[in-house]
């Protein structure tokens, strides 16, 4: 089954971005990290991180939770998952049908 694609589309989106796809796998390779941590390693800002951040937490792919002053971010891979399921799905489909006109291009459809 295909979803909708608007999970899909958001997680596409968050991924589009180098930036934010080196802090992904920071916060997965690491597991968690702060906001000034992830821009002491990146070559943007803090401020510039913590947009990237709400973009990848729109698209379910982070999430925020307090220790104590500080906010600490982990990446959450279940959505990336699932688009890469919708991924496949529509490839295995595109697959059908271009075997489908090579068959007709071919002759070697027969009914």
């Amino acid at each position: 089954m295909i979803p909708s694609g608007d999970d899909e589309q958001a997680v596409l989106v968050a991924l589009a971005d180098p930036v934010r796809r080196e802090i992904l796998t920071v916060l997965a390779r690491q597991g968690g990290a702060t906001t000034t941590s992830l821009a002491a390693g990146l070559p943007v800002t803090r401020q510039a991180v913590a947009k990237h951040l709400a973009v990848l937490d729109r698209a379910g792919l982070v999430s925020a939770h307090r220790a104590g002053r500080e906010v600490r971010y982990e990446a959450d891979l279940h959505p990336l998952k699932r688009t890469a399921r919708w991924m496949d799905e529509l490839a295995a489909k595109w697959e059908v049908r271009l075997q489908a006109i090579k068959d007709l291009a071919e002759g070697t459809d027969q009914p």
